[in-house]
């Protein structure tokens, strides 16, 4: 299996200037810019990955309207995914928030420094970082099983993507580095069963060719 993951374009939640104690959803939509993004990628990726299997999208806006586009242009409908929300942005029971009930406001401590303590600040049942790696871990496990030898694109988040690679090299519940994805960053791990060597290979991280090529590439 090809795994394709791709971190949404630049969101409302990217901007500088985002009120994070403003009380506003975290579920934001794209920019102007982030559309743009979305458009540049799914121009570009065909060329690289001629043919889709499989397209997974994150439910939260931003990454359903970046996926939108790669919909359109590998003719293949997106499946939305829960399990691949961005941090904090699930229950701990892996479910997403509703609505009325997602909470809005991350604590101040960042959530990999804090693994096992709630990311949010204004829910009691808020999941953790670790049990973002679980879901994260459980999503991966299961599309090597249902994908094999097929080429899969997830259009999800920066804070997933850490966890893909958590998941991927068996890191440890602290981590020693920080890594730091662009907006449609894309990363193309592969699944491959050689017995007696490992089953994972990184083929390239955070590969950004369509933003440089129109001046787009942001944080």
């Amino acid at each position: 299996m090809h795994l394709y993951l791709i971190r949404h374009g630049q969101s409302f939640v990217n901007l500088a200037d985002w009120d994070w104690n403003g009380g506003a959803t975290l579920d934001q939509p794209l920019t102007d810019l982030g559309m743009a993004q979305a458009e540049a990628l799914a121009g570009w990726l065909p060329g690289h990955v001629a043919r889709v299997n499989a397209l997974y999208a994150s439910s939260m806006q931003r990454a359903r309207q970046t996926a939108e586009p790669l919909s359109q242009v590998y003719d293949c409908p997106v499946r939305f995914e829960d399990r691949v929300r961005e941090i904090g942005n699930n229950r701990i029971d892996h479910t997403a928030w509703p609505a009325e009930e997602a909470p809005k406001r991350y604590k101040q401590v960042w959530a990999t420094a804090r693994p096992f303590s709630p990311t949010m600040h204004d829910a009691e049942t808020s999941e953790s970082y670790m049990h973002t790696r679980v879901r994260v871990g459980l999503f991966i496990e299961e599309l090597v099983d249902r994908h094999r030898g097929e080429n899969v694109l997830v259009v999800c988040h920066g804070g997933v993507i850490d966890c893909a690679f958590d998941h991927v090299f068996n890191v440890g519940p602290w981590r020693r580095c920080e890594m730091w994805t662009n907006n449609t960053g894309v990363t193309h791990f592969e699944y491959v069963e050689h017995p007696g060597r490992e089953v994972w290979r990184l083929h390239y991280y955070n590969r950004t060719d369509h933003l440089v090529a129109e001046g787009m590439v942001t944080g």
